[in-house]
């Protein structure tokens, strides 16, 4: 995965981040079988790589929220 995105994404709002979670939940969970995107949050509060690994796929999560927005502002 990509490590060159911002260090820190900082997300307006609870559900902002409950969108973005909701973004890669599903393929965070099919990468890591046997865990959870919630078993990450969790490990990040103590794990720098955790932390890391979180912000990376947070990353993934606001690119794609941008390409549906300009998605549905073309359509």
């Amino acid at each position: 995965m990509p490590t060159f995105y911002h260090h820190h994404l900082h997300v307006a709002s609870e559900e902002e981040r409950s969108y973005l979670e909701s973004l890669i939940r599903e393929d965070y969970e099919r990468c890591h079988p046997g865990e959870t995107l919630e078993d990450l949050k969790r490990r990040a509060s103590f794990s720098k790589e955790d932390r890391g690994l979180l912000r990376d796929w947070m990353a993934v999560a606001a690119a794609r929220a941008a390409t549906d927005q300009t998605k549905a502002r073309h359509d």
